[in-house]
């Protein structure tokens, strides 16, 4: 349910579970962590999704029986932030809950017209990882983080792009061409000087 594609210095990681809106179990979660751990050798990362939807966040069940609190999703956005190429996360649908956290941990993200977000965690009773709103706040700051995760707003494309969550709406024909067209500067480059420019670039 977690495809890997590597493409020369460019890898591209797939949630493919549509059937279930890419929602996401321990096991596929910690695929996740440990590609991305290994991801160091790569000189750019794209994260995406099959289907309409990039991820409903935690699965369901597993959510109840303790998912929705689990360390393993600090340890994916861990692993991606700490990552020394380009990372991009190539939106192709909605993006909801904990999955919020591994595409806020990425340099980019791009997205379909269609695509919504929100992080229903105080509906659910649940905090959010400790790293996610810190995250989101430095993207769109405290006013709109609180907005999102205490508001319990869902904002579309449009104004995801206007708060800085976005980066750009793509088309979803052209959303892997354009993460990799993103990528071809930084993958050209010496991997010294592209690994300075992001930590220059780092808050």
């Amino acid at each position: 349910m977690i495809e890997l594609q590597k493409d020369a210095d460019i890898w591209t990681v797939t949630i493919n579970r549509p059937d279930k809106a890419n929602s996401l179990t321990h096991a596929m979660l910690t695929e996740l962590a440990e590609i991305m751990e290994s991801a160091r050798t790569a000189r750019a990362v794209i994260l995406t999704g099959q289907g309409k939807v990039f991820s409903a966040g935690a699965d369901l069940e597993e959510a109840v029986a303790g998912l929705a609190t689990s360390d393993v999703w600090e340890r994916l956005s861990g692993a991606i932030a700490a990552l020394p190429g380009l990372s991009i996360a190539a939106l192709n649908g909605t993006l909801a809950g904990g999955a919020m956290g591994m595409v806020l941990a990425c340099d980019l993200r791009i997205a379909v017209p269609q695509a919504k977000f929100f992080y229903p965690v105080m509906k659910l009773g649940f905090l959010p990882q400790p790293s996610d709103p810190k995250r989101m706040a430095a993207l769109i700051g405290p006013s709109r983080t609180k907005l999102i995760l205490m508001g319990g707003q869902k904002i579309d494309a449009t104004e995801a792009l206007a708060f800085g969550l976005i980066d750009r709406i793509v088309e979803g024909s052209e959303m892997l061409d354009h993460a990799g067209d993103l990528c071809a500067l930084t993958v050209a480059a010496k991997p010294d000087i592209a690994a300075e420019i992001k930590r220059m670039c780092s808050l």
